[in-house]
């Protein structure tokens, strides 16, 4: 049986590789999830086939990703909190090629799912429109998914 730090680490390894299949398996049907830090908005409660499909629509225009979680703390009723990296990168992107963010995860997973997920930001540095610029690309010449 996978720990709550695996079923978080695969679906990451899942986001960069653009493994979608695997992403959603690591989600349970509905899915609250709270990217107001990073992105304002609000936190949300969403079906994860709907999660899934937003972040097919980014993360295939990015030419990379990388997701790095530090060590991992499970509390005994789920929730788990990690420190992330996140690095984005786009050659040849108006206002530079790469995007970081750094911040902590706080997610809950019940069943070896993720039923909650947030991300407290810390900072961001580099080009913060990457985000829009990968978006556009994603339609017209997204990135080939590194599936095994």
């Amino acid at each position: 049986m996978p720990s709550p730090a695996d079923v978080l680490t695969r679906m990451l390894h899942a986001v960069d590789a653009l493994d979608w299949a695997t992403v959603r398996t690591c989600f349970a049907d509905t899915v609250r999830t709270d990217y107001t830090e990073l992105m304002g908005g609000d936190p949300e409660v969403i079906a994860a086939d709907d999660l899934v499909a937003r972040w097919q629509g980014v993360f295939p225009g990015f030419e990379a990703t990388q997701h790095q979680t530090g060590p991992c703390v499970v509390t005994d009723d789920g929730w788990l909190e990690t420190h992330v990296q996140a690095v984005h990168h786009l050659a040849g992107a108006e206002g530079g090629p790469v995007w970081r963010v750094y911040g902590h995860y706080v997610a809950r997973i019940v069943d070896e799912q993720i039923v909650d997920f947030t991300l407290q930001l810390y900072y961001t540095d580099g080009n913060d429109s990457l985000v829009a610029q990968a978006a556009e690309r994603a339609t017209t010449s997204p990135r080939t998914p590194r599936v095994r």
